[in-house]
């Protein structure tokens, strides 16, 4: 990675202290070292490997920072230009001067009793805040239930939020389209629990919207590499997440068909690593574009019904899709590639801030790469401007023209530019 000179109007730290309080206040020092205003912190983006106590991360925080609003999260392990890692005791964090203004934070707890519901309440919310091209983060808890694991989705929270700033309503407004992108917050690899900052502490069960300041834009790039290895197939029986039929056939008798091999009840964590579903957004005759399509892992099969039961629960009878290759090979090509061009996109630009959102299973630890991808994005990332990663359960940023979507097995690097 190009060494970063002098210092950033966004400062960035990182620590692996096993220590969570000190973790908080080494992480916050070493951030505020790099500021280039002498401002104080007006509002800070952290995020906490899943070992520690985020209190007592918090607390450390805020012995260097002061009761300045805190967001982010949970996260498997975390990603710096000074470094990577996912041993559970990762802290990093990014502290937000005043001069580039003050977002405004929208919270919501009511995950449990349903993410499509406080996806709207989000999304009303948000509709008078963010115009058209405005930045939004939004990080939300993954984990609903940790005895059997039970992920919140993000496809009805996502629905939500653009259901709520009027997508479809019929209401004769227009509806507004910000630059959305987001995680889902988890604590390890495992799916052991999830918690987001939701400006004063950490929550379970909870949604955050950070509406950054006006001043401030962004340049996304979805990274996965997932090549489609079929023609178009249309899901004639799907019911939730399980998906029962491609093109009037048994989806497990496809899937086998395509791979050339029968498929167990106990294959579903391979077979995740070998294909996923894919939808392609916008033209279907076009050229391949990565960030036009969301692709979902294969989470399970169930021989007896023939089924696959995805990722999430968003594709739905009628929908479109074609079986994707995943290949860690092709993955981190897709990072060199992917980074090499955001490089050239944002030269002529402000950069700010380099945030990537890296789902937890393309780590080496989980994808069986030989290659770290995080890796390869710090040997090609070349932006004057600080970086901060983490790993995380679903990530969510634009695929079309029209809006954000939550993403399986992806990478999403998005470099905020002050554009005052």
């Amino acid at each position: 990675m190009a060494e970063m000179m002098g210092r950033d109007l966004i400062g960035v730290g990182r620590s692996n202290n096993p220590d969570p309080r000190e973790a908080g206040a080494e992480a916050a020092h070493r951030a505020a070292d790099m500021l280039r205003t002498a401002d104080e912190p007006a509002w800070v983006l952290m995020f906490c490997g899943g070992k520690h106590d985020p209190s007592a991360v918090l607390a450390g925080l805020r012995s260097v920072v002061g009761s300045v609003p805190v967001v982010g999260g949970s996260a498997a392990g975390t990603v710096t230009s000074a470094g990577f890692g996912y041993s559970g005791f990762e802290v990093a964090v990014g502290l937000f001067p005043a001069t580039l203004g003050l977002p405004d934070i929208l919270v919501d707890d009511g995950l449990l009793e349903g993410e499509a519901a406080a996806g709207r309440r989000l999304g009303e919310s948000l509709r008078g805040l963010a115009g058209d091209d405005r930045v939004v983060l939004l990080f939300y808890d993954s984990l609903a239930a940790t005895d059997p694991p039970r992920l919140h989705p993000a496809s009805p929270l996502v629905d939500g939020i653009y259901d709520g700033m009027g997508e479809g309503a019929g209401e004769g407004g227009r509806p507004c389209r910000p630059h959305l992108v987001g995680a889902g917050a988890l604590t390890d690899m495992n799916l052991s629990d999830g918690y987001v900052f939701d400006g004063t502490r950490p929550k379970k069960h909870s949604a955050v919207a950070v509406v950054l300041p006006a001043a401030i834009t962004a340049e996304t790039a979805i990274l996965h590499g997932c090549v489609p290895v079929s023609s178009f197939m249309t899901i004639t029986d799907i019911d939730g997440a399980e998906v029962f039929e491609l093109d009037g056939k048994p989806a497990l008798d496809v899937i086998e068909t395509m791979l050339g091999m029968d498929i167990a009840d106990d294959d579903g964590r391979n077979l995740s690593l070998m294909v996923t579903l894919g939808e392609k957004h916008g033209d279907p005759f076009a050229d391949y574009d990565e960030n036009r399509y969301v692709n979902r892992l294969i989470l399970q099969v169930a021989s007896d019904r023939r089924s696959i039961t995805l990722f999430e629960p968003d594709f739905r009878r009628g929908s479109v899709v074609q079986i994707m290759s995943r290949d860690n090979g092709l993955m981190v090509q897709s990072v060199r590639d992917g980074v090499r061009l955001m490089n050239r996109r944002v030269s002529g630009q402000r950069p700010l801030m380099a945030l990537y959102i890296d789902c937890a299973g393309r780590a080496s630890a989980r994808s069986g790469s030989e290659i770290e991808e995080a890796e390869v994005l710090l040997d090609e990332i070349d932006i004057r401007a600080p970086l901060l990663g983490f790993y995380s359960g679903v990530e969510i940023a634009p695929v079309d023209e029209m809006r954000s979507r939550p993403l399986d097995w992806t990478g999403v690097l998005t470099v905020l530019c002050y554009n005052g």
